[in-house]
């Protein structure tokens, strides 16, 4: 049951998410259904390549198919004084979207008998993977590429899956919005992690 839950609210959040994404880019609706639906479903997708999952295991999930383009038109249709203020709303269903997708690899290649560091890949590329792929699509610097925390708590929660920390579906769904506030908190007080540049130097060098 908590792995349906789980996959409901990562594809309702990350549809939304790639759809007010392409709506800030001015997408036109096929461009709205095209990011969303890339966005819900492109992480899973780049998972069950490296576990070793067919990819046409994901045509199996009709009914996420469904549910994401629902919540892509219901956005789509929201009034245009609504959706002026949805930029703090991406990055909060952009959360959602990370914390469920990321726990949900993590259980599906533990379930696979997978060791943890592949536990922690799966929760990461499922958690961020269709993120990268809509900013990538969006013309965008991809989030988990930046000093910005953000596939560090996809990490975060593939160790608690991948250790049994989290295996109960109370312990899973507590993980879930511990995740989901760390990620709200690392944007909202702009938490970074290292970084270098080497812009200011090769610039000298000219």
């Amino acid at each position: 049951m908590t792995w349906e839950v789980l996959s409901i609210i990562g594809t309702i959040a990350f549809a939304i998410s790639g759809a007010i994404v392409a709506m800030e880019e001015e997408y036109d609706l096929l461009g709205v259904y095209i990011l969303g639906i890339v966005t819900a479903f492109g992480g899973g997708a780049i998972r069950n390549l490296l576990i070793g999952v067919p990819v046409s295991a994901l045509w199996e999930q009709g009914t996420l198919f469904l549910i994401a383009l629902l919540a892509m038109t219901i956005v789509y249709l929201f009034p245009q004084k609504t959706l002026v203020h949805w930029k703090r709303w991406g990055n909060f269903f952009d959360a959602l979207g990370l914390s469920a997708f990321a726990i949900q690899g993590a259980l599906y290649a533990v379930k696979m008998n997978h060791p943890l560091s592949a536990v922690v890949v799966a929760a990461v590329l499922t958690g961020s993977g269709g993120g990268i792929i809509r900013d990538i699509l969006a013309g965008r610097k991809p989030l988990v590429l930046r000093s910005e925390i953000y596939a560090a708590w996809a990490i975060v929660a593939g160790v608690a899956v991948g250790t049994k920390l989290a295996s109960t579906p109370v312990e899973l769904y507590i993980l879930f919005v511990v995740v989901t506030l760390l990620r709200i908190l690392s944007y909202t007080y702009n938490w970074k992690l290292p970084h270098r540049s080497l812009r200011n130097q090769s610039m000298d060098q000219y």
